[in-house]
């Protein structure tokens, strides 16, 4: 079936594979919109992203990105108020691709009360009224995409505000060289791409009517909690995911049981080629638990040199196979029903 384009498209009715498949792209066009960002920071002590779902994802990939090479703490905010620790010497994004999530707007408005040094990123909406009536540094990106089918306009411009306030520097290497990453990801995973050539969709087919379990390490704990909610709204399936080593102080020993949930689980590992050797031992320990379990077992190499290569690598592969999963599912990947009704449930109020 997924080798059937005339089903792929029967489902994916709005596209989302034909979206996926132009990340590369997106990211080139993200860079060119932020090329000219003005952006002024004095003396900061530490930087807050504030962003929702499919927005604030490019926060947690950030702050993992930065982990080993930031001099200050980068924290990710998903709430309607901000730390109180949050002041002057604070330097803020806000993420927020319709320009209209309430969270988002809520803290954003806080900032301003504090005085707080900002930049925000959207499509529109209030988030881009608001800060052009304050004067606030605003970056438009393109409308028309679901957030989480946003993530290259919403990540690199903030990279690149990053880079603008001299938090980081000498970034377009790396940045170039996860394009080109991304671009053998997708050769690979594409629709057009045969199944027993296509990583994706063999990763689907082998996790459908299961229940997904993500695993990722340090760097990846974000792309682990990506593959999950794309898993949730692309598939529309329930999944969960897991950060090691923590799981191992708590969640193997679930595993240890074998019944039938656990055999009727199928545990994703997000591996890379840069895995400290006590973390490449509690994978492999992992891995013969899971198996003991009856759980079908699926490990993900990350690709690339560079952290941010080898992040994006395994994040796009999991778009992929969401999209897969849910034509499998016979669900179209791009409508969010049950979210959209609890807005306008919210907008009542």
């Amino acid at each position: 079936m997924l080798d059937n384009l005339e089903y792929i498209s029967r489902f994916d009715r709005s596209g989302m594979l034909d979206t996926i498949s132009k990340l590369p792209e997106q990211i080139e066009q993200a860079l060119e919109i932020c090329r000219d960002i003005e952006v002024e920071a004095g003396e900061i002590e530490n930087i807050l992203i504030s962003g929702m779902g499919g927005s604030a994802i490019s926060g947690d990939i950030i702050r993992e990105w930065l982990r080993d090479r930031a001099d200050i703490p980068v924290h990710v905010n998903r709430d309607y108020n901000l730390p109180k620790w949050a002041d002057e010497k604070t330097f803020a994004i806000f993420l927020s691709y319709s320009g209209n999530t309430e969270e988002t707007l809520y803290s954003f408005r806080e900032a301003l009360k504090r005085n707080i040094p900002s930049v925000a990123i959207s499509s529109g909406g209030k988030l881009e009224e608001e800060s052009r009536e304050k004067n606030i540094p605003h970056i438009k990106i393109p409308s028309g995409y679901q957030p989480r089918a946003a993530t290259p306009f919403l990540l690199f411009p903030s990279i690149k505000v990053l880079e603008k306030i001299e938090l980081i520097s000498n970034v377009d290497g790396e940045i170039s060289e996860t394009i080109d990453v991304c671009r053998g990801i997708r050769d690979e995973n594409r629709k057009e791409t045969p199944s027993e050539s296509n990583q994706a969709k063999n990763i689907a087919l082998k996790s459908k009517d299961t229940l997904i379990h993500i695993y990722g390490w340090r760097y990846f704990i974000p792309i682990a909690k990506r593959w999950r909610t794309q898993i949730n709204e692309n598939s529309k399936m329930i999944a969960r995911y897991d950060e090691v080593p923590e799981c191992n102080h708590n969640d193997i020993v679930g595993w240890s049981r074998r019944c039938e949930l656990t055999e009727k689980s199928t545990c994703i590992l997000l591996r890379d080629s840069h895995e400290p050797v006590r973390i490449k031992e509690r994978y492999n320990f992992m891995k013969e638990i899971f198996e003991s379990a009856g759980a079908t077992v699926v490990e993900v190499n990350s690709k690339g040199e560079n952290l941010l290569a080898r992040q994006l690598s395994l994040m796009y592969v999991g778009d992929f196979v969401s999209c897969y999963l849910a034509i499998l599912n016979e669900e179209d990947p791009t409508p969010v029903d049950v979210i959209s009704k609890l807005k306008q449930k919210l907008a009542s109020i």
